[in-house]
């Protein structure tokens, strides 16, 4: 469907991983909320302080669509109790259902059904939950008027004829149901009936985590020197710890260092019937064993970040579950996302994740397999990082941002949303550009999101972020801004020539390469100009020998821009000449903006408003760069060519709500029909495009400009064809691309820097205001521009 998106300025707390349980829930309002204009979906689940899987899996996807999205849809929790289970909530549901009370179930849903606000019913199904009170709970689901939607979180496969009604009966009044693996999908489809229209495969969502250093954390819980081996979640026989502990005694006797951590308390249930048998089983086999000195019992719920801090830290995660049936597992999820390498049983979702060399799966049960699995990760450390690799990248997309977005197109559907999804700004974050940054200049790329300083550096890279910190500082004063720009400063003189004429290219040891003789490096040679135009530029905050400095760089290269002709390469050296703004700059900037004009009057025809016969790449710096210099110069035919040749472009990559750049894998050739090439996008056309806007807006201030930003600005956070994040918000860094089926991960500079860019730009328009230049001479009829000039 056909999406409008916007976005929502929000100076609320950053997307980032919370200390504790409780502090994840404060932002998530339980209470009887007043009359909203939105619609309001409301979770059928358990809840912490609730200790189950179901009841965590619940807060981390509220907690996500309030820190991916604004104002598109309120969200509230009628929270499962028992009898025996009544829990202290540190906000209070908006309801209650007590699953023992067998007339809590009709008043339940009458009472949801009186409530208008409530548009959505999303029921978090696990059997367990309403064991031997099935007839009870359909009778909740059938008196329901409301929609709703069944989250599968396990698929029995070979039902009986009792098991396979029950969820036939829900899945028949079900308005979509969601499941996590194709696995539960196919079962769902073959044995139980379900049309495959019905079905949504959403994957079980996981943390984004910081890349913290393994031996530093090890350091800080005692572990240095360990090889640690771990497992966690609420311990029941099903688990089946013991499984490691009979193949440790052979790992042990090639690896003593191993220490084996067992992370996490008994299932509260598992208590109630039976204490702690199980774990006192597990600690009786480690004596008999004689492995008191390499198993460890963490015998707590952990919070969050311990949790994850823990995951981190651990060189090999071992998943024992002997259930064939568990369809999924956050426990294993949460592994793999952590970077892992994982030994596993062959429950579904390891087979679907653990294939192509992401991890090892064993029989159940099987302690001698398990034993050897062990041993041969543990004397292979090249093979364990490679795993780890691989593992961030097949998990990438199941991040609780991605399960988010995924939630809200399915709520927006399923329940007609007429509000627009309004995408939540991330906070300005530096992180990752500072991390790039040696006291060089910026690395050029990124090993996911590990600074590769074997890639060298770039004139190109640090001109750009020379010119994004220098935003960043013009917007915050931050004195750390200041040595970003010393060293970005410096590494563009590194590159000047006494010739006057830049080169691009430096390796890790600061030499000059051979690259930079076999390329044209008109464009590097362009983003230099505009680099110390825009440092130039900030004479009233700048450092004065700062902006001595640019100036003298830039008048150094001055003789030989003349000769310079790529349309980008003059599209940046306009914007850097305009931004320096002396009157001996002029002539210049008009002698290039000529150039321009005359390739655009040689292209120009009623349907092809271009200076070339191609769309390419950067393609927004050419309107742009017209307009500056009709900024410059007051010159009506770059005006109008400006225009004319930016709304032609807008025309291309903006389409059913979302912007498409031009992509890489195809040009948009003149005469031909503009292929729909999916994939090839990158950050840095986003940036180019939204940098473009906001010129032409702070120019004319037309919103629809101002609008088409924003629309862009979305592509970072989920609105483009994956509907996956591009920004990541746990390291500051941007994602080098959107490919046809999967993001590229690495967080190199150009993608980084392009994010900050276009994050910076959207940050002005939402806090400055634009006067309008030049009114008198704004265009009356803004139709009338769209058509070729004579």
């Amino acid at each position: 469907m056909t999406q409008n998106i916007h976005l929502y300025q929000s100076q609320a707390r950053p997307i980032v991983l919370q200390p504790s349980m409780e502090y994840l829930i404060e932002d998530i309002e339980l209470g009887l909320e007043q009359e909203q204009n939105y619609s309001e979906i409301l979770f059928i689940t358990s809840f912490p302080p609730r200790e189950c899987g179901i009841a965590t899996y619940s807060l981390d996807l509220i907690n996500a669509l309030n820190d991916t999205f604004e104002q598109s849809f309120k969200y509230s929790i009628c929270a499962l109790e028992t009898e025996s289970q009544l829990l202290n909530y540190q906000n209070q549901p908006k309801f209650i259902l007590n699953v023992d009370d067998r007339n809590a179930f009709i008043k339940t849903a009458f009472q949801i059904n009186k409530n208008n606000n409530i548009k959505l019913v999303v029921v978090q199904h696990e059997f367990g939950f309403f064991a031997n009170k099935e007839a009870d709970f359909k009778s909740l689901y059938e008196h329901l008027i409301k929609p709703i939607i069944f989250v599968f979180h396990t698929v029995l496969p070979e039902p009986n004829d009792g098991l396979k009604t029950n969820v036939q009966n829900m899945t028949t009044i079900a308005s979509s149901i969601i499941v996590m693996t194709h696995n539960a999908a196919a079962i769902l489809i073959n044995e139980y009936d379900v049309s495959p229209d019905m079905i949504q495969i959403i994957p079980h969502g996981t943390h984004l985590v910081p890349p913290l250093d393994r031996k530093k954390v090890k350091k800080i819980y005692n572990l240095s020197g360990k090889k640690v081996l771990s497992t966690f979640g609420l311990l029941s026989s099903s688990k089946s710890i013991e499984t490691t502990l009979d193949a440790l005694p052979a790992v042990v006797k090639n690896h003593p260092e191993v220490l084996f951590l067992v992370l996490g308390i008994t299932h509260p249930s598992i208590v109630e019937q039976e204490g702690e048998r199980y774990r006192n089983m597990l600690e009786e086999k480690v004596i008999a064993l004689n492995l008191q000195d390499n198993v460890r019992f963490v015998n707590k719920y952990l919070s969050l970040a311990s949790l994850l801090e823990y995951l981190q830290l651990t060189d090999i995660y071992l998943f024992t579950s002997n259930d064939p049936n568990q369809a999924v597992s956050g426990t294993f999820s949460y592994a793999v996302s952590c970077g892992c390498p994982v030994i596993s049983t062959p429950i579904p979702h390891a087979k679907e994740v653990l294939s192509n060399d992401n991890g090892i799966i064993v029989d159940f049960g099987d302690s001698t397999q398990f034993a050897k699995a062990i041993n041969s990760l543990l004397a292979d450390e090249v093979l364990r990082a490679a795993i780890s690799s691989n593992s961030f990248h097949v998990m990438a997309s199941t991040a609780w941002q991605n399960s988010a977005i995924a939630h809200a197109l399915l709520f927006e559907t399923v329940t007609a949303n007429t509000s627009d999804l309004t995408y939540k700004i991330p906070p300005i974050n530096l992180a990752h550009i500072q991390k790039l940054t040696t006291s060089f200049g910026m690395i050029q790329f990124s090993k996911i999101s590990k600074p590769d300083i074997h890639s060298g550096y770039t004139l190109d890279d640090n001109a750009r972020a020379m010119i994004a910190v220098c935003q960043h500082y013009e917007m915050s004063q931050t004195e750390s801004d200041l040595s970003l720009i010393k060293i970005y400063m410096n590494f563009i003189k590194h590159c000047l020539r006494p010739s006057g004429l830049f080169l691009n290219y430096v390796d890790e040891h600061k030499e000059l390469t051979q690259q930079n003789y076999s390329e044209n490096l008109d464009d590097s040679n362009g983003r230099a100009i505009w680099a110390l135009g825009y440092a130039s530029s900030l004479k009233d905050i700048l450092p004065k020998a700062y902006t001595q400095e640019a100036d003298d760089l830039l008048q150094k290269s001055l003789k030989h821009l003349e000769s310079i002709h790529s349309t980008r390469a003059m599209s940046f050296i306009i914007k850097g000449l305009q931004y320096q703004d002396k009157k001996e700059n002029i002539y210049l900037i008009k002698l290039l903006a000529d150039r321009l004009v005359k390739m655009y009057k040689h292209t120009n025809t009623d349907t092809w408003h271009w200076y070339e016969d191609y769309l390419t790449y950067g393609n927004s710096l050419l309107p742009e760069a017209m307009l500056c210099a009709y900024v410059s110069i007051k010159d009506e035919t770059y005006k109008r060519i400006a225009i004319e040749s930016f709304e032609f472009l807008l025309s291309k990559i903006f389409v059913d709500g979302r912007i498409k750049v031009i992509s890489n894998k195809g040009w948009h050739i003149k005469g031909q029909d503009l292929e729909n090439n999916v994939g090839g996008e990158q950050p840095i056309d986003i940036s180019y495009t939204i940098l473009a806007l906001e010129k032409f807006y702070s120019v004319f201030n037309e919103t629809h400009y101002k609008e088409k930003a924003e629309v862009a600005f979305s592509w970072f956070l989920g609105n483009n064809h994956l509907h996956q994040i591009v920004y990541n918000p746990c390291t500051g860094g941007c994602y080098d691309g959107v490919e046809e089926f999967n993001v590229n991960l690495n967080q190199g500079a150009e993608s980084s820097v392009s994010y900050l860019m276009a994050r910076l730009a959207i940050e002005r328009l939402h806090l400055k205001h634009y006067p309008i230049q030049f009114k008198d001479e704004i265009l009356s009829d803004w139709d009338s521009v769209v058509a070729p000039l004579s």
